[in-house]
Parts: C-alpha cells; sequence; structure tokens
C-alpha cells in the first residue's frame, strides 16, 4: 500500500448519507431489537435454525449501535473521538457484511437439508452443531480484525486532520492479492445460496420421497428468493466495488449494503412463525411412522 498524504484535504459534511444512515438506524434499532426478543422468548434455541438467526440478529443490532457515530461524521464532517473509537466503529460495521453472509448462507443450507434430506440430516442439524459453527464464525471475525485493526491504526497516522470511515483520502490504495478474499468469500456463499435454491425448488416440484412433506411451498421459497435478493442486493455490489475503489464511488454501495440490517427482520424473523409450524408438522408426522 502506497501511503500518500493527500496534501489539503479534509472532510467536509455530506447531510445525505448521514440521512440516510440515520434512516437505516431508526428503522434498524427497533426491527431487531424486537426480532432477537421475539426469537428468544418465543422460539427454542435448540433448534438450529433459530440459533442462526439469533446471531443474525446480534450482529444487525452490532451494525445499528455503530450507526450513531457514521451519522455525526458525515452530517458534521469531524471527528471528535479518538482513533481507537474509530476502528472500533469501523471494525463492527465492516464485519456486519461478512458476518451477515454467512448466518444466511448457513440458514439457507439448514432449510435446504430440512426441505431436502429431513430425515437423514437430522443428526446434522442439531443446536450443538449450530452453536459450535457460530463460535467458529465469530472466532474467525475476532482473529481477522486483529490483523485489519493494525493496518487502520498506521493509515489513520498519515491523515493530518482529525477523520473516519473517509480516512482513505489519505493514501493512494494499491490494489493486492488480500483484497481479493472478501470478494471471492461472498461469490462462494452467493453460489452455495443459488445452489439451495435451485434443489429446493426441483425437489418440490418433483415431490421426491426422501423431501419434507411441504404444504405452503410459497413461504419456503420466500426464504430462498429473500436470501438472493440480500447477496444481490446487499452484499455482492460492495465487494465488487471494493475491487475497484479507486473508479468507483463507494459510498452509495455502503449504503446498500447498510441496510441488510432493515431487511433480515422483515424477510426472515416476522416469517419464522408459518415456516416452522410447517417443519414442526414434518418432524411430527416423521416421528409416528
Amino acid at each position: 500500500m502506497n501511503n500518500t498524504v493527500k496534501d489539503g484535504w479534509k472532510p467536509e459534511p455530506e447531510p445525505v448519507y448521514a440521512a440516510v444512515f440515520g434512516c437505516i438506524m431508526a428503522l434498524g434499532l427497533p426491527l431487531n431489537a424486537v426480532s432477537l426478543w421475539i426469537l428468544v422468548r418465543r422460539h427454542s434455541l435448540k433448534s438450529p435454525n433459530v440459533v442462526f438467526m439469533v446471531n443474525l440478529a446480534i450482529s444487525d443490532l452490532l451494525l445499528v449501535i455503530s450507526l450513531p457515530t457514521r451519522v455525526y461524521f458525515y452530517a458534521t464532517g469531524t471527528w471528535p473521538l479518538s482513533s481507537a473509537a474509530c476502528i472500533v466503529t469501523t471494525v463492527i460495521f465492516r464485519k456486519n457484511i461478512t458476518c451477515s453472509a454467512i448466518f444466511i448462507t448457513f440458514i439457507c443450507v439448514d432449510r435446504l437439508l430440512a426441505v431436502v434430506y429431513p430425515l437423514r440430516s437430522r443428526h446434522l442439524r442439531t443446536s450443538s452443531n449450530a452453536w459450535k459453527a457460530v463460535a467458529l464464525v465469530w472466532l474467525f471475525l475476532v482473529v481477522t480484525n486483529i490483523q485489519q485493526s493494525v493496518t487502520m491504526s498506521r493509515d489513520l497516522k498519515n491523515c493530518s486532520v482529525p477523520v473516519c470511515f473517509d480516512y482513505h483520502h489519505c493514501w493512494t490504495p494499491n490494489i493486492s492479492a488480500a483484497i481479493y478474499v472478501k470478494p471471492v468469500l461472498v461469490f462462494i456463499m452467493l453460489t452455495v445460496n443459488v445452489v439451495c435454491t435451485t434443489l429446493v425448488s426441483w425437489t418440490l416440484r418433483s415431490h421426491l420421497k426422501d423431501s419434507a412433506r411441504v404444504s405452503n411451498k410459497v413461504n419456503v421459497m420466500l426464504i430462498f428468493v429473500m436470501n438472493l435478493v440480500m447477496f444481490a442486493l446487499c452484499f455482492f455490489p460492495l465487494s465488487i466495488g471494493l475491487l475497484t475503489i479507486k473508479t468507483t464511488p463507494i459510498r452509495p454501495l455502503v449504503c446498500l449494503a447498510t441496510m441488510n440490517c432493515c431487511l433480515d427482520p422483515l424477510f426472515y424473523y416476522f416469517s419464522l412463525d408459518n415456516f416452522w409450524k410447517k417443519k414442526e408438522d414434518v418432524d411430527l408426522a416423521a416421528s409416528e411412522q
């Protein structure tokens, strides 16, 4: 990376982005707080799907909590806090994209196993395995945060004025092999979601004997379609934009990616009840055979 300071640059207020992030915060905070409360109080954490959704809600809440500083920065063009505070809020913000994409993919795979292999996958689809997978995800994020925090701290020192979020103006980015890791990871998860959606759609049409008897196929397919919408709208554009950061306006893509914390409750949590009624009926019927 070529850390060339751009002399004379200083952040300016950008009320449009402040308003966008403010609206996302105002909508995302109550939606995710209520969703998390419903998941914990009304659904069993022994269900792997609920385990993934609870952690998805926690990830979204962490993102929402980091937004007030971003709103203040874009509203005033100033950063009154320390570099450490900037690093913490930025890391929380960035990791939500990766974290949400992983948990959404876990939900997609879990639904694939529940619909296509409801009996053979029972030993895999346990709360114990779900918590182990979740623990590995959070551990992976913590480890990667350490290296990124060190790099960000070094970059912030090149800024002649207190700044956060737009600190890339203080240096000339140099594309390295490491920057391709996140787009490749997102592309792999998108591919997994496409494959799962295709297999479930084909299974529901063909009525295979080993598949679950799901009466409301629309509700089932809605989960998979919304997964693809989330990747296409929120995750993939930003991942590609990071590769062309020199020429691509990145902040509109960041705004799109941030919207995932508002879409998650609408697309997943509020459709959970009907879906799990169908799943419980399938499990009950299978246990009686």
